[in-house]
């Protein structure tokens, strides 16, 4: 994967935080392992789907795991976070 499709999916994770109310993961480690995770499949598979889920290998099927995935709210709502820990509620200031 290159750096510029890490910095896509960066871009992409931070604009999607902003729209929704989340922030980004503050644990830089962990932050990149799962922009690196995403970029890796938009690179071989031409859809960011999601590093922490596996996928069927069926496109149709896939869909629903393609970041954000269709879980992300839920989790969100619930544990504070996504199944990634990518997205994370913002606190209450």
């Amino acid at each position: 994967m290159t750096e510029e499709g890490i910095e896509e999916a960066r871009s992409r994770a931070k604009q999607l935080a902003k729209e929704k109310g989340y922030i980004l993961n503050v644990d830089d480690r962990q932050l990149e392992a799962v922009l690196r995770g995403l970029a890796r499949n938009q690179e071989r598979f031409g859809a960011a789907y999601c590093p922490c889920r596996l996928r069927s290998g069926d496109p149709e099927k896939d869909r629903v795991i393609v970041c954000p995935c269709i879980y992300h709210e839920k989790e969100i709502e619930e544990n504070g976070s996504c199944h990634c820990r990518l997205f994370f509620k913002k606190k209450s200031e």
